[in-house]
């Protein structure tokens, strides 16, 4: 097998290119620097192992080269390496939290344990020194311990057991590396002790037997010293004894033994370890603590890194400047030929003041990487002193990223005012800008790609040029709240924001003293709700900007530029663009037709094609469902000179990136979309030339560069079925199920019903029913739209042939009508949620049910939203209540004021739940 046969340094080795998906993972910028990062590196060699939201990436800093492990569907939350670096164990945390383990010299996930704690997933995570066992720590506010023999093909742990809440979070955990039954936890404040015994023949995970000893509380009068928050445990390598960092720079003691007490009257190790001392090492906090050889290694919050012997004292020591908090420390395996450090081995090993890092590390023949909690990681060789930086990353989220109109850069901002550029098509980092104070919030470059517009978190904007990035101009502080949205115009006169503060503030380049400057035009606060978009473009009968906004408000609005003066931003047309769906992206629809559009998306996972210039709804269409709406939209720049009407959508929505074809027609086999950041994706960028698509994950610390494959999207679509295929599939039970021909039926009957039932003359056999129908058939087969719903389904239908043919459409066949009714239906099916959503706005509370008064309902139902006449609410109400099957009793006239009153005061209770209104008013089915 591959397994079986992979050797070091064949991973990089795989062709990648040759992948079947369309977003193939590229290059991933940054990691988690709150866990650690591993050394992969045989001698010199530089080849780390990090991990960056839900992929473990496997660099070679030398080689400028990655490779990803990808297979967890939340953020990797731990995770650990064998002591020989072959086996890599990654878990997370959340839905369906999985266990993997890979080959890390092939790549290959060698054994996936599935719902090992599946409430709350792994926090941490440990493999014993043999590399046959692992032990997991649960995430939930009651802890369970559990271990695995991974090698076995069982779902089932060897045993485990519960952790009581007094005994704190565990958050770390570490085997014993002298005998694999034993390992030891600590949360800040609490450590414990586990001995694991097996009781089942060849670890069925049927019976398991685990002891566990929590070590007695420690206070500053146990030594008489302070002890600090607990950080790191490992096991001493004279097997009788235990270590803990602490935050107060001590070393905790523990020991088996008690001197104190008779031979006779020891407890077994573990139930017998006791603090038997408290070693004050230094000043500053001990963050990482690890036994090397018979060396034992601790690194601190002021990025020192100790050596000691076993006896606790000072062997040597590396005190870089400007390195922070040290998160973990990772040792080379041996160096083949090192230089000799100690020709004469009767020595005893102990550095000399002067030199004392060098021979430390060269005695032990091993270059280490240092990871910092800051994003920064180092490397240490035995021959040097020095700390060579290899990777400097943002700390804090990565909210912002733009992509240079005609080259092949990449601009990236964090929160932590960290600004770099990076050569994306040779991953070459060219330059980087920090700015103190504030964090970088959005970015833009302008079409000609002379400058980089910024927005900061303090509501600052910073222009600067986009090769050395510095000021162009003085920073311009005009926004009350963060930046959220930055955009220049098609020919770079025009800068335009959004903000926090529901403001559009609009900027102009002007020319002063000869010089080409930009200043402060208006600004204004153009929405109620935040706002979701900007998007300049051109007029249609000039080549003069436009600039539009999208708020959560449903409101898009557009300002007349060329009539905006200083302090006053003059909005030419304010629409309402959804009824009840909120929008939250949009973007210029590309010129596939006669018409100009705007795409929108909604949140119910819609897509509206709107006339650029009436701003009214052409065309409803089923967006891509993969788990949430889509969050923000672009149009891929065409990449084929040969088929230039061939165009293509990239978005992202919470968790996810993906490529739809254009045009949008409701077929769910155009689109196809992958996790990027499972924790919330926060930005998206495409390339000038459409091959690649970078997206930013917000809290995660993240960039990833996605090479774009369009060859096949194209060929899932194909494969997916031509023509009216893939909406039969929609249909409940397809083309040949009972909803199909029920369809027909009704259909049919609607023809019927439009021509007269009883007519007498010969009927005029159609494949159309006339527009005027389709609302009843529609409500015949359990889509409910509202009035104005069926206003853009009819007008969509109608003028579909308006701007190319001329004329207006009268009628719609079967085929149309279903394509109709897949993009205008509920795309997630009626939602019990949603009406007691609404309850709980309406109504008040009874007895703990959310109820809305019986007078209130009808009263709502006339005066708000799309009103019902009296007329029409008592045909409504007697046609649900007075006619429906098994109700008994003679039928009512709809069209009685008197009998209808009588009937909703007899049959509808006068406080109504949401579950009464569904079941017992409507007849809906409810679970």
């Amino acid at each position: 097998s591959l397994v079986w046969a992979a050797t070091p340094g064949m991973l990089f080795q795989k062709d990648r290119d040759s992948s079947s998906h369309p977003l193939n993972l590229s290059w991933v910028f940054g990691y988690n620097s709150s866990l650690a990062v591993h050394s992969l590196m045989d001698g010199e060699d530089r080849v780390l192992l990090y991990v960056s939201s839900h992929t473990v990436v496997i660099h070679d800093i030398l080689g400028n080269r990655q490779y990803h492990l990808q297979g967890h569907a939340n953020v990797i939350s731990c995770l650990c390496v064998s002591e020989d670096k072959r086996w890599v164990v990654t878990a997370d945390r959340g839905p369906d939290a999985l266990i993997i383990v890979w080959d890390s010299f092939s790549g290959v996930p060698v054994r996936t344990i599935f719902g090992s704690h599946p409430e709350h997933g792994v926090c941490a995570i440990a493999i014993s020194q043999d590399a046959k066992y692992l032990v997991t720590i649960s995430a939930g506010a009651v802890q369970r311990v559990c271990v695995w023999r991974w090698t076995l093909p069982t779902e089932k742990p060897l045993c485990s057991t519960e952790l009581r809440p007094e005994f704190e979070h565990q958050d770390y955990v570490i085997f014993n590396p002298q005998d694999p039954h034993e390992f030891v936890s600590n949360s800040k404040t609490q450590v414990i002790f586990y001995l694991w015994v097996r009781t089942s023949l060849f670890g069925e995970g049927r019976a398991g037997a685990q002891d566990e000893h929590v070590a007695s509380l420690l206070s500053p009068q146990t030594f008489k010293s302070v002890v600090g928050k607990f950080s790191q445990s490992v096991f001493h390598f004279n097997n009788s004894q235990a270590l803990t960092g602490t935050s107060a720079g001590k070393l905790v003691v523990w020991d088996a033994v008690d001197p104190q007490i008779a031979p006779e009257e020891q407890q077994p190790k573990p139930l017998g370890m006791t603090a038997s001392k408290m070693v004050s090492m230094q000043k500053d906090s001990l963050t990482v603590l690890q036994v090397l050889d018979s060396c034992i290694v601790t690194g601190d919050v002021k990025g020192h890194v100790k050596f000691y012997d076993g006896e606790l004292l000072l062997l040597g020591l590396y005190s870089p400047s400007n390195v922070g908090p040290i998160r973990s420390l990772s040792f080379s395996t041996p160096l083949r030929n090192p230089p000799d450090a100690f020709p004469d081995r009767s020595r005893p090993f102990l550095a000399s003041e002067s030199d004392s890092s060098n021979s430390v590390s060269l005695a032990l023949n091993r270059n280490f990487i240092l990871s910092t909690s800051d994003a920064t990681v180092f490397h240490v060789a035995t021959d040097s002193t020095d700390f060579e930086k290899v990777l400097e990353e943002a700390k804090k989220a990565v909210s912002a990223i733009a992509c240079h109109p005609q080259q092949t850069l990449v601009a990236v901002g964090s929160h932590c005012g960290l600004l770099k550029v990076w050569d994306y098509r040779h991953t070459k980092y060219l330059a980087s800008r920090i700015f103190p104070g504030a964090g970088i919030q959005c970015l833009s470059y302008d079409p000609e790609g002379h400058f980089l517009a910024a927005g900061f978190t303090d509501g600052s904007v910073y222009i600067l040029d986009a090769i050395s990035l510095q000021s162009s101009c003085k920073e311009f502080q005009f926004s009350q709240g963060p930046v959220t949205h930055i955009s220049f115009s098609h020919d770079s006169e025009y800068l335009a924001t959004a903000d926090e503060k529901y403001s559009v503030i609009v900027y102009k380049r002007v020319l002063q003293n000869g010089c080409r400057c930009w200043e402060h035009l208006a600004g204004l606060d153009s929405h109620y709700k935040p706002i979701r978009s900007i998007l300049f473009g051109v007029q249609p009968d000039s080549n003069k900007p436009r600039l539009l906004s999208l708020g959560e408000d449903r409101q898009l609005v557009e300002y007349d530029l060329s009539s905006s003066i200083k302090d006053h931003l003059v909005v030419t047309h304010r629409d309402q663009v959804e009824q009840s769906a909120v929008p939250l992206c949009l973007a210029w629809y590309p010129p596939l037709s006669t018409e100009s559009f705007i795409l929108t998306a909604n949140n119910c996972y819609k897509m509206k094609l709107l006339n650029a210039t009436t701003k009214t709804c052409r065309k409803t269409l089923l967006g891509p469902t993969y788990g949430s709406p889509l969050e923000k939209i672009q149009i891929l720049p065409t990449t084929s000179p040969a088929d230039p009407q061939q165009h293509y959508l990239v978005y992202i929505t919470k968790d996810k990136v993906g490529l739809q074809i254009l045009p949008v027609d409701g077929n769910p086999h155009k689109s196809s979309a992958f996790i990027c950041h499972p924790d919330g994706a926060s930005d998206l960028a495409s390339s000038y030339n459409g091959h690649y698509v970078f997206t930013a994950g917000g809290n995660d610390c993240t960039v990833m560069k996605w090479k774009v494959n369009l060859t096949a999207l194209d060929a899932a679509a194909f494969l997916g079925g031509e023509d009216m295929i893939p909406f039969y599939n929609l249909l409940d039970g397809g083309r040949e199920g009972e909803f199909f021909r029920e369809l027909e039926d009704y259909f049919y009957y609607a023809q019927l019903c439009s021509q007269g039932v009883e007519m007498p003359e010969n009927r005029q056999v159609s494949t159309h029913i006339p527009l005027e129908e389709i609302p009843s058939v529609m409500r015949a087969i359990g889509f409910y739209p509202s009035e104005k719903e069926i206003e853009d389904m009819i007008n969509e239908v109608k003028f579909s042939k308006s701007v190319d043919a001329g004329e207006q459409v009268t009628g719609i066949n079967l085929e149309d009508f279903i394509k109709l009714y897949i993009n205008h239906r509920p795309a997630l099916g009626l939602s019990m949620k949603s009406l007691q959503r609404a309850f709980q706005v309406l109504g008040y509370d009874n007895k703990g049910d959310k109820v809305i008064d019986r007078g209130d309902l009808l009263s709502l139902l006339q005066c708000r939203g799309e009103q019902m006449s009296d007329d029409e609410l008592a045909q409504c109400l007697t046609t649900l209540l007075g006619r429906r099957p098994g109700m008994g009793g003679s039928e009512l006239d709809p069209y009685d004021p008197s009998g209808a009153a009588a009937l909703i005061e007899e049959e509808i209770p006068a406080e109504i739940t949401a579950e009464t209104f569904a079941a017992d008013i409507l007849g809906l089915p409810i679970a």
